[in-house]
């Protein structure tokens, strides 16, 4: 895969076609019993210690999903002959969630027909013009507040510009709008895949692809702080340096580090002689930062590193290949992290994960396409929570 079409390079611009809207039973304005089986599996909402009942919270991805939102990539324009097996990934990781808890496809209308047959019936392709997979930073990002799921719309603009608005920058007003589901409008830019929280008012972010004149210019680290406070209901923010304009997300946090339990980060951890890169420095700074931070009740943060694989013995190849666990997406029943092809690796990365989440099943998915394309399950998957 070339530069060009590469995610953590700066992908050329996709040209934007029109809006379609077919039905789509995403369910986010109430309590729906489908989407879930009532099994104990699920970890019911844990609401912030001291927070003021049916004050907006933004819940940790372990809490109870309605669904899971995924997006087709819609265009050689970004991944030209890679794109099959792009969308072959994405239909895998489809029917892996499906089997577990409903999932919900966005696609455009004159390709709604063939995602259906690639990802089968068990998941619910709905006609939505997109422009490619990245649905944990396109939609929405879910929180609660009284009672209701509502919808923080980041104003996705590519990345900073990096790739023009098209379809994608319309997906968060575009399903809002249409299921009646709340807009909570903030004057940030951002995306889904920046924000990392623990359910109980902490939340983990990259300074760099928040606090950059590409997305919100003009604004400190505290008036960021101040908004990202305001429209996610958080109380603690922990700020990770990050990397700016090494790849096109500026460095995500769910690259980076993770929250398996309150109180407890993953933090990932290149091989060792590996190159010292600028991704080796930034989870070093992280690292440093993480042991000494306090969360939103005061709690000192346990770190627990999780290693990349052996790079001579993964699968797949490229540049821009994204070979960090962290990018795994938690269930409501299933944990799902890529599987490299370093067995001893892939393994105990099943082990941890395993570790916190007892109740649900380690599904390791093959990924390597969207992996060179420089992104992976979590930046492919967004959930949107149960309330009720």
């Amino acid at each position: 895969m070339t530069d060009a079409l590469s995610r953590r390079r700066m992908i050329r611009a996709i040209a934007g076609v029109g809006a379609g809207v077919g039905a789509l039973t995403l369910g986010l304005t109430a309590c729906d019993p489908a989407g879930v089986d009532g099994s104990d599996d699920a970890v019911p909402p844990t609401g912030q210690p001291g927070a003021t009942p049916g004050a907006r919270r933004f819940g940790a991805e372990w809490d109870r999903h309605l669904r899971t939102v995924m997006s087709w990539p819609a265009t050689e324009d970004v991944w030209g002959e890679q794109l099959p097996e792009v969308r072959r990934d994405v239909a895998g990781l489809a029917k892996a969630i499906a089997a577990r808890e409903p999932v919900v496809l966005m696609a455009r209308p004159d390709q709604k027909d063939a995602a259906q047959q690639a990802c089968g019936p068990a998941v619910e392709v709905v006609p939505i013009a997109v422009d490619d997979l990245w649905a944990r930073d396109t939609l929405p990002v879910f929180v609660e507040e009284g009672g209701k799921v509502k919808g923080v719309d980041f104003n996705f603009n590519g990345w900073g510009g990096k790739q023009q608005r098209g379809n994608d920058a319309k997906v968060a007003r575009t399903v809002l709008a249409k299921y009646g589901v709340e807009r909570i409008g903030t004057r940030l830019v951002a995306e889904g895949g920046s924000f990392e929280t623990d359910g109980q008012g902490t939340l983990m972010v990259t300074e760099s692809s928040v606090v950059n004149a590409n997305r919100n210019p003009g604004m400190s680290r505290d008036q960021v702080e101040a908004e990202l406070k305001k429209a996610l209901g958080v109380t603690k923010v922990i700020w990770l340096a990050g990397v700016k304009g090494k790849d096109i997300t500026d460095a995500h946090v769910d690259c980076l580090a993770r929250f398996v339990a309150p109180g407890v980060v993953l933090l990932d951890q290149a091989f060792p002689g590996g190159p010292a890169d600028v991704w080796s420095r930034a989870a070093d700074q992280a690292r440093g930062v993480l042991r000494n931070a306090t969360d939103a009740t005061g709690r000192k943060l346990q770190v627990i590193e999780l290693q990349q694989p052996d790079p001579d013995r993964i699968t797949g190849r490229g540049d821009a290949f994204v070979s960090s666990y962290m990018n795994f997406y938690i269930g409501s029943k299933g944990v799902y992290l890529p599987k490299f092809g370093d067995a001893r690796a892939d393994e105990r990365a099943q082990q941890v994960l395993g570790k916190y989440f007892p109740g649900r099943e380690t599904v390791p998915v093959r990924i390597d396409a969207i992996a060179a394309g420089g992104g992976g399950i979590h930046c492919a998957t967004h959930d949107i929570p149960l309330v009720g």
